[in-house]
């Protein structure tokens, strides 16, 4: 991140320079300049290669530090459901009520992103880029090394979070109820639309994950939009999902196995395919002639 604040640095600097007595002739004085440059939106080369070097950061920590980093993030994603349960119980019963609700969704999400933990989805654009940038067997192992990783540990820990919200009393009674009722709607949903709704849920992500580095001072704002539209929209997501489909299989609504071949197959699936196989190609296409 410091290589490439220097980079950014200097092209202004070297902007700067090149068109500030331009600009003067035209009545905008050399401050005013250097205010344009910063306000100005970094260029999509230059976010390009600061999600780049983020994954290539990434891969390169130690399994041990991802591991921890990924149980911290599963157990962080878990206050998504229970936001979103607290939301849902306490407001009144009008048309209106899931398009609030669905904020708490983003809860854990900025606990996550702000916290700088390993989520898994977020990894389907980050670790992608490198390898895109230098194809080899190499970077290939180092990419499957981090998802294996960092999805293995952020299912343990939603797995204890659900464990936690089902046999101790940390969760009153009501809002575990609306734990359970929000998390029996993926009961509804077919492989297909698990699919389906985990590729839509997948580009979001890389999507925020992509806006992050010119967002500033909005990152917040960036963050809660994107994953709000996740929740009101019904998509599917294989982390902040697997904390109500574990609710799901500790109630005995569903079967570890109906967990495993319903849920989160199609939507691992559908999240990689969303944020990689869509998202990610098409950023790297957007730059491969620039970089």
């Amino acid at each position: 991140m410091g290589n490439v604040h220097v980079s950014m640095t200097e092209r202004r600097s070297s902007k700067q320079q090149s068109t500030g007595k331009r600009r003067a002739a035209r009545g905008i004085s050399q401050r005013e300049v250097e205010d344009v440059e910063e306000m100005s939106t970094p260029r999509t080369p230059v976010i390009y290669e600061v999600v780049r070097r983020l994954g290539d950061e990434e891969m390169e920590r130690p399994a041990f530090s991802l591991w921890w980093s990924g149980v911290a993030a599963g157990l962080s994603i878990s206050f998504s459901l229970l936001a979103q349960a607290v939301l849902h119980t306490h407001l009144p019963d009008a048309p209106w009520r899931d398009l609030i609700a669905a904020f708490g969704y983003s809860i854990g999400f900025l606990i996550v992103v702000l916290g700088r933990q390993q989520l898994f989805t977020e990894s389907t654009i980050t670790v992608v880029l490198p390898v895109l940038n230098d194809l080899s067997l190499e970077n290939l192992w180092r990419m499957l090394r981090l998802w294996a990783i960092v999805l293995l540990a952020n299912i343990a820990g939603t797995l204890f979070a659900a464990i936690f919200c089902t046999y101790l009393p940390a969760v009153p009674e009501d809002i575990h109820q609306g734990m359970m009722e929000l998390s029996r709607i993926l009961t509804n949903i077919g492989w297909w639309q698990m699919l389906l709704r985990g590729i839509a849920s997948g580009f979001l992500i890389a999507a925020m994950v992509w806006m992050l580095p010119s967002a500033e001072t909005s990152k917040l704002a960036v963050i809660t939009i994107m994953t709000w539209l996740i929740a009101v929209g019904g998509f599917t997501h294989i982390i902040a999902g697997s904390m109500e489909a574990w609710l799901l299989v500790l109630a005995g609504d569903w079967t570890l196995w109906h967990m495993v071949g319903n849920f989160a197959v199609p939507v691992l699936i559908g999240n990689v395919v969303g944020g990689t196989a869509l998202f990610a190609l098409i950023s790297y296409a957007q730059v491969v002639e620039e970089i």
